[in-house]
């Protein structure tokens, strides 16, 4: 027995809806040729890239709070709470790292 697959098919009718994606990557296709990418960036980006730029300025060690802690252990004004001490060690200890 033999199945003919082509007997009774139609050739599909174009609706609005292909007409416009066939329109669409006709036009996409003259602005940008075969095997190439583009990307627009928001302008939010470039608001990023200013904010990382201050970040990389600022200092790691906050000198002026380092050296006011430092006067205040010499001068034996700087008494931390035992109990504070201990919950924040414990809370760091068994939070989930941030990777």
């Amino acid at each position: 027995m033999r199945i003919d697959l082509n007997s009774g098919m139609q050739p599909a009718r174009e609706t609005s809806d292909t007409r416009l994606q066939n329109t669409a990557a006709n036009s996409s296709a003259s602005t940008h040729p075969l095997g190439e990418d583009a990307a627009q960036l928001s302008g939010g980006h470039a608001q990023v890239q200013a904010l990382a730029a201050q970040v990389l300025q600022a200092p790691e060690i906050r000198q002026e709070r380092v050296q006011a802690l430092r006067q205040a252990i010499h001068s034996g004004q700087y008494r931390p709470d035992p109990e504070k001490v201990a919950s924040r060690m414990v809370a760091q200890m068994t939070s989930p790292r941030a990777s």
